[in-house]
């Protein structure tokens, strides 16, 4: 059975969401009502009833409703919620949505006010899309809902089904038992179990297939699903959120993934072959290793930062670096915020007593941190970010910069770091990896400082000199310390860590960890792995450190040829005259350039013959010549 004449049915609540929709829409609209949790409770067990088959869909629909207090505002309220909980199977398979859309329908019992909004960025067809319908008065309040609908009735999606006269191999993928009377119908010859989200044992025992995320469905019916990159391998390291290596896999890539940083000749010897080198800040990608690895094509540094990147070489090579400046900012910021407030006030000092046995009930030296001066180093993403959220806890906030940045809020620039450090109370380091950083703080700069202030460094280990701030808190100039990175660390979590601060009591000792949160961990492995296929599978270089920055159309001509070589005047016109020569008809053409590259991408009517590459490959001032062909 080809796919060609396949229709899917997929179900919304808990199959396209991640949750009930109906639930959401409750927890919000009675979120003031002194009978919340009541309700909520039977709403709860009558949606449980219905999904499963007790309860009669229509029946349960009536229920619910009149307890839901809904209103207009309601609703957009809950798409901000819902819109956040798209299933992630069904994000990571995006391109099946769109690339299948005219053979996809949607039947929800859930409300069309909310469906539409949060399929439509799948490339869904409106017309393909079906749900319940509210009704308001005049002032946006909710007075029914659409009765005649027939998704508002007992067997709805049957008699929607009938009434749309579906034929061909029909496929209807959910989690509730109303999925199942499609298939019980006659109508649907496969019904699909949706687990992702959530598992129904009455429904697993009437399914066909039985599937815990969509790649299940694709494999369990032959779904083309992607346009695989085959033959290309992926090497993951330092632990890197497990969702990267699902993506990749899902896209065809051959995935290696290690826990902890590799080096030296152990990393070497498992990049022979590779095509995407994923790592994070331990694993240093020197000039020697990139020399020795010609199958690389791409980098991704899944962090901040890209100083442990020979970035120079691999521009030279045409490898191209990504990493994800601004996914973290936001759990960074959150930790020196909280560190901040428990360093002024004394608290982490008072329970490492406590954790000694020692009750010291005291508020000596313990201080609010409203109306204390914040002094920032480094007013980039994470340092800005800082400074909001310090002022909305009544802070003063000076930063210093070595580049002219516009100040937010109330935010005042200091014209010297010496200026900065003898106004602060506290102060925040969150400068860049860059060698002219290295031993920013010293004992010198401590001098500066006010006596008493709280230090923290979550920004690079070498920045700080840990002796001279070890000093600074025995003799007391320095009255609390926050530092999450450090000159030297270990390579594994197993690894003992000894540091000269771990003697003193009002100290924050994190181990790297600034970024280190579940949201910041997928945001940074969605943000990295997506440019680092859309690099290697389109040539679109958006995201790149140290490529020139093109997003491009998806390929819809036989073949694209990517030509990225020294910036020098005259390569376009050697590219141009050889597609001539050769009777090539250029279909679309996209340069840019940097200081160092240039970077071409070619579409053509046809594909190229062994000898135009090698002329291509010729060229002088040539460093790397990729060919992309259209995917079947």
């Amino acid at each position: 059975m080809t796919a060609n004449n396949r229709i899917y049915i997929f179900d919304f609540d808990s199959t396209f969401i991640q949750v009930e929709a109906l639930d959401v829409l409750a927890e919000i609209g009675l979120a003031n009502l002194p009978d919340k949790h009541e309700r909520l409770k039977t709403i709860a067990d009558i949606t449980k009833a219905a999904m499963e088959g007790r309860f009669s869909y229509q029946e349960s629909l009536q229920e619910r409703i009149p307890l839901l207090n809904l209103s207009a505002a309601h609703i957009e309220q809950a798409l901000t919620i819902l819109k956040q909980k798209i299933t992630p199977s069904f994000e990571r398979n995006i391109d099946f949505f769109k690339k299948n859309a005219d053979s996809i329908y949607i039947f929800s019992g859930a409300f069309i006010e909310i469906v539409w909004p949060c399929v439509q960025s799948f490339g869904i067809k409106r017309n393909h899309v079906f749900a319940n319908r509210l009704l308001y008065d005049f002032e946006g309040n909710f007075i029914d809902y659409d009765r005649n609908n027939p998704l508002a009735q007992d067997q709805g999606k049957v008699k929607l089904a009938h009434q749309l006269k579906l034929a061909g191999d029909i496929i209807i993928i959910g989690d509730g038992y109303t999925d199942y009377e499609v298939k019980a119908a006659g109508i649907a010859n496969t019904f699909v179990a949706f687990t992702e989200n959530v598992k129904r044992e009455s429904v697993i025992e009437q399914a066909d297939v039985v599937v815990d995320e969509l790649e299940g469905l694709f494999l369990a019916c032959q779904i083309p699903y992607s346009d695989k990159s085959s033959h290309k391998k992926a090497l993951l390291l330092e632990n890197i959120h497990p969702e990267v290596t699902h993506y990749f896999k899902n896209l065809g890539y051959e995935v290696e993934n290690h826990k902890n940083a590799l080096e030296g000749k152990m990393l070497l010897e498992k990049m022979q072959g590779v095509n995407v080198l994923g790592i994070r800040s331990k694993t240093e990608v020197t000039s020697e290793i990139i020399e020795q690895c010609p199958s690389l094509e791409a980098v991704g540094a899944f962090c901040i930062g890209t100083n442990q990147i020979s970035l120079q070489t691999c521009s030279q090579k045409g490898i191209a670096a990504f990493n994800a400046p601004y996914s973290n900012t936001r759990s960074v910021v959150e930790l020196a915020m909280g560190e901040i407030i428990l360093l002024v006030r004394q608290a982490a000092g008072q329970n490492n007593k406590l954790c000694k046995g020692k009750w010291d009930k005291s508020s000596q030296g313990a201080h609010e941190v409203r109306g204390k001066t914040l002094g920032i180093i480094g007013y980039g993403n994470i340092g800005s970010q800082l400074s909001i959220l310090a002022e909305s806890m009544g802070m003063r906030v000076l930063f210093y910069d070595i580049e002219d940045k516009l100040a937010l809020g109330n935010a005042k620039a200091c014209h010297s770091l010496e200026d900065l450090l003898n106004l602060s109370d506290v102060v925040s380091v969150h400068v860049d990896g860059r060698k002219e950083n290295k031993n920013l703080i010293t004992s010198k700069e401590i001098a500066m400082m006010k006596d008493g202030v709280v230090f923290l460094n979550l920004a690079r280990g070498f920045i700080v000199d840990i002796d001279a701030l070890t000093q600074a808190l025995q003799s007391g100039k320095i009255a609390g310390v926050g530092i999450d990175v450090y000159p030297e660390e270990p390579h594994s979590s197993k690894a003992d860590f000894i540091c000269s601060l771990q003697q003193f009591e009002n100290v924050f000792l994190t181990p790297h960890i600034g970024g280190s949160t579940e949201e910041a961990q997928q945001n940074i492995g969605e943000y990295v792995s997506k440019n680092l296929h859309a690099y290697i599978s389109d040539g679109s270089s958006i995201g790149s450190v140290n490529f020139p920055q093109l997003n491009l159309p998806t390929m819809n001509h036989p073949q694209r040829i990517i030509h990225i070589h020294k910036n020098v005047p005259g390569i376009l016109a050697k590219i141009n005259s050889l597609f001539a020569q050769h009777e090539c008809n250029i279909e679309g053409q996209f340069l840019k350039t940097n200081d160092e590259i240039g970077y071409v991408i070619t579409d053509i009517n046809r594909e190229i013959e062994a000898k135009m590459l090698e002329q291509l490959q010729a060229i002088k001032h040539t460093i790397r010549v990729r060919i992309l062909n259209k995917p079947s």
